[in-house]
C-alpha cells in the first residue's frame, strides 16, 4: 500500500514523461509542487477553484484553440464540482467556442466566463471575482501563453500572439500579498503562465527559442508536465490521494471513456486543433500534441492505477 506521498510522487513522474522537448530540468526544478499544489485546494474550507485555458492557433485552418488544455481544464472542473467545490472556467473570446464546447459536455454544471482581448476586460474580470459571492481562492492556469521578457507572448517558434490574446495572466500577476487566490501553472513548453517561476536560463538554455519565448508570470506551485493535460490529470488524481474522503468524487468523471467525450466535444463542436507548424496549419482532429488520443487515455489509466494502489 502506497502513502500519500508515495502515490503524488509517482504520479508526478508519470506526467513529467518527455514527449517532444527535454523537459527534464523543468521538472527537477518543480518536483513536490504537485503535492503542494493538490494540498493547496484540499485543505482550503470553502474553496472556489477557477480554471484558466486556451491558446488560441491564429494560422490553423479554421483559427482556433489547440486541444491541449481543453480535456484538462474538463476533468479538474468536474471532479472539483462533483466533489462539491464549486469551479469557474475562464478563457477569453477567440477561446470561447472551444472552451464553451467542452464546458457544455461536462456533466456537471460549472461557471464559465469569458473575457474580450482587452486589458480592462480582464481586470473588470478580476474585480468580480475577487468580490463575488463566494470569491475565488484558487486560481489553475492550463496551457495558457505568458508573456515573453518582451512584454508579448509567444507560439512555440516565437511568433508574437498578443493580438489574439487576452491578458489573463494578470490575473496572477499581483505580489502575493496583494493576491486573494493561491496560483498554480500547468505547462510543457516553457511560454506557459507559471514558468516565470523557474530560473529563466533553464527555459533559455533547454527550450528551443526559449530567450524570446520564456514565460515571465510566476506562480505558487508550478506543474510541468510533458502535454499540459497530463500535469491537469496529474493534480486531480493527487488531490484524490490527498483526501481519501472525496476520492470517489473527485474521480467519478476520470475514465478513458469521458475524455473522449471531452476531446470530441472540443474537436467536433469547437473546432479545436492539433499538429500546428510553421509549414503545416493544425486542423481539427482527435489528437493532442501529436500524440493519439488513445495514447492519453492509456496514460490517464496509468494515474488511475496509482491511486488505487493506494487503497490495496
Amino acid at each position: 500500500m502506497d502513502t500519500v506521498n508515495e502515490s503524488v510522487a509517482r504520479i508526478e513522474l508519470i506526467i513529467g514523461r518527455k514527449v517532444k522537448r527535454d523537459i527534464s530540468q523543468m521538472t527537477e526544478w518543480a518536483k513536490g509542487n504537485l503535492a503542494r499544489a493538490a494540498e493547496a485546494i484540499m485543505n482550503t474550507p470553502n474553496a472556489h477553484v477557477g480554471i484558466v485555458t486556451g491558446f488560441y492557433i491564429q494560422h490553423a485552418e479554421p483559427p482556433s484553440p489547440e486541444t491541449d488544455g481543453l480535456g484538462g481544464t474538463a476533468h479538474l472542473a468536474v471532479g472539483l464540482a462533483n466533489a462539491g467545490i464549486p469551479v469557474t472556467v475562464i478563457t477569453d473570446a477567440p477561446c470561447a467556442k472551444a472552451v464553451w464546447a467542452v464546458v457544455d459536455a461536462l456533466p456537471e454544471p460549472v461557471n464559465l466566463e469569458v473575457v474580450s482581448t482587452t486589458e480592462s476586460s480582464v481586470l473588470r474580470l478580476r474585480q468580480h471575482l475577487e468580490t463575488g459571492d463566494r470569491p475565488i481562492t484558487h486560481l489553475i492556469a492550463i496551457e495558457r501563453v505568458s508573456p515573453g521578457s518582451d512584454g508579448k507572448p509567444h507560439r512555440e517558434h516565437g511568433w508574437d500572439m498578443s493580438r489574439e490574446t487576452a491578458p489573463l495572466h494578470l490575473l496572477f500577476s499581483a505580489p502575493a500579498a496583494k493576491r486573494r487566490w493561491y496560483t498554480i501553472g500547468i505547462g510543457d513548453g516553457g511560454n506557459e503562465i507559471g514558468m516565470g517561476s523557474l530560473p529563466k536560463e533553464i527555459i533559455e538554455s533547454g527550450i528551443p527559442n526559449g530567450e524570446v519565448i520564456a514565460g515571465t508570470t510566476p506562480v505558487d506551485s508550478l506543474i510541468v508536465a510533458g502535454v499540459s493535460n497530463w500535469g491537469a490529470y496529474g493534480l486531480l488524481a493527487a488531490m484524490a490521494c490527498t483526501k481519501p474522503a472525496l476520492r470517489e468524487a473527485l474521480l467519478r468523471y476520470f475514465t478513458r471513456d469521458m475524455d473522449r467525450r471531452f476531446l470530441s466535444a472540443a474537436v467536433e463542436t469547437g473546432q479545436a486543433v492539433d499538429d500546428s507548424r510553421v509549414d503545416n496549419p493544425g486542423r481539427p482532429q482527435m489528437s493532442v500534441d501529436r500524440i493519439p488520443w488513445e495514447q492519453h487515455a492509456a496514460l490517464l489509466e496509468e494515474i488511475s492505477a496509482v491511486v488505487a494502489s493506494q487503497l490495496s
